[in-house]
C-alpha cells in the first residue's frame, strides 16, 4: 500500500486525549521494563541462550533443542526478544496517536516518533551485544539507550497535555539551571553504574571476559554521583521552599526524593550482600523509576500552555484537559 494511502486510513482512525495518554504511559512501562527483562536475562546468565541474531539458532527463529543451551535459558533471551515486539507495537501506536491528533504539535509528534525509532535502534544494539558476546561495554551501551528512551518517553508523556508555546518557568530562576545539573550527574550516575556492572559477576554469560578495574573503586565512584545527586537534589528543595511553587511540583520533588532514596539503599544492601541476582534486577528497575521521577521533575519545572484542541466547528482552541464536546 502507498504511504500516502496509509496516512490517509489513519486520519479516519478514531482517537481521544484519554486513549493518547494511556498509551504514552504504556510506553514509559514497557520502555523501561525491557530494561528490567534484560537484567534478568544478564543475572540468569542467559544472554547467549539464542546465541545468533536476529535468529534464536541458525536456521530457527524459536529455541530448539540443543546440547550446549538449556532450555531455559533459550527462553529466558528469546522471552525477552519477544518482549521487545511488544514494546515496539506500543511505540508504534504512541506515534500513530500523535500523527492523529488535532491540531498536529510538532514537539510531542517528534517525541512520538522518536519511540519506534529508538526501539528499531534497540533491536540493532541488541543484536550487536549478541553477536559480539555480550562483551561489557556493548552491554553497558545498550542499557545506557534505555535510559535515554525512558526520559524521552517520559517527555512524550508530558507532552500529551501540554502546548508548543514557549516554556514559562513554574520554579525559581536558579532552579532550571539545577535541574540541568541534576539531569548530567544523573548521565554520571548511570554510567558508572555501568562500568560497576561491567566489572561485577553477572556477565549474562559465565565465559564472557569482565571490565579489568577494581569493584571497590568503581562502587565509591558511583555512590559518589549518588551522594552528588542528592546534594543538587537537597539544593533544590531549599530553593523551592524559597519561592511560590505549585502542589504539583512539590508533589514530583517529594517523589524524586523517595525513589533516590530507596534506590541508594536497595544499591547499599545489594553491594553488602555480594549482588544476588533479585537485588540486581530490583536495582535496575528503581533506575528506571528514578530516571522516570527526574524528567517528571524536569516537566513540572516550566509551562508550555494548554493542549490546544479542535472543536465540533473546526476552530482550534486551548485545552481545559476535558474532553466534553472536543475532537482531540
Amino acid at each position: 500500500m502507498p504511504f500516502p494511502s496509509i496516512l490517509s486510513r489513519l486520519d479516519r482512525l478514531p482517537e481521544s486525549t484519554r486513549l493518547r495518554r494511556g498509551v504514552a504511559v504504556a510506553v514509559v512501562a514497557t520502555q523501561g521494563l525491557i530494561a528490567v527483562t534484560g537484567s534478568v536475562v544478564r543475572v540468569t546468565a542467559s544472554g547467549l541462550g539464542c546465541p545468533t541474531w536476529p535468529q534464536c539458532f541458525p536456521g530457527s527463529m524459536v529455541p530448539v533443542e540443543h546440547p550446549e543451551y538449556a532450555a531455559l535459558n533459550q527462553w529466558i533471551e528469546y522471552g525477552n526478544r519477544l518482549f521487545t515486539g511488544v514494546v515496539g507495537i506500543v511505540a508504534i501506536a504512541a506515534f500513530v496517536l500523535a500523527y492523529r491528533s488535532r491540531p498536529r504539535r510538532d514537539r510531542y509528534l517528534r517525541l512520538a516518533a522518536a519511540m519506534p525509532i529508538g526501539v528499531l535502534v534497540q533491536a540493532v544494539l541488541g543484536g550487536i551485544t549478541v553477536r559480539m558476546d555480550l562483551l561489557w561495554w556493548t552491554v553497558a551501551v545498550h542499557f545506557l539507550v534505555s535510559a535515554v528512551m525512558v526520559w524521552l518517553a517520559t517527555l512524550h508523556l508530558a507532552a500529551v497535555d501540554e502546548g508548543d508555546e514557549r516554556p514559562r518557568p513554574l520554579a525559581p530562576a536558579p532552579v532550571r539551571p539545577l535541574l540541568a545539573v541534576l539531569a548530567a550527574l544523573l548521565v554520571g550516575l548511570l554510567t558508572a553504574g555501568t562500568l560497576l556492572t561491567g566489572a561485577g559477576p553477572h556477565a549474562g554469560d559465565p565465559q564472557t571476559p569482565r571490565l579489568a578495574l577494581p569493584l571497590p573503586t568503581l562502587a565509591h565512584t558511583h555512590t559518589a554521583f549518588l551522594y552528588a545527586f542528592l546534594g543538587c537534589l537537597a539544593v533544590i528543595g531549599v530553593l523551592l521552599a524559597t519561592g511560590r511553587v505549585g502542589r504539583r511540583l512539590w508533589l514530583r520533588f517529594g517523589v524524586l526524593v523517595v525513589v533516590v532514596c530507596a534506590q541508594g539503599t536497595l544499591g547499599f544492601v545489594q553491594y553488602a550482600l555480594g549482588v544476588p541476582e533479585l537485588l540486581v534486577s530490583l536495582h535496575v528497575l528503581g533506575a528506571m523509576l528514578v530516571i522516570t521521577a527526574t524528567a517528571l521533575l524536569w516537566c513540572g519545572a516550566r509551562d508550555r500552555g494548554p493542549r490546544p484542541e479542535i472543536t465540533e466547528t473546526g476552530s482550534s482552541r486551548a485545552g481545559d484537559h476535558t474532553e466534553g464536546l472536543t475532537v482531540a
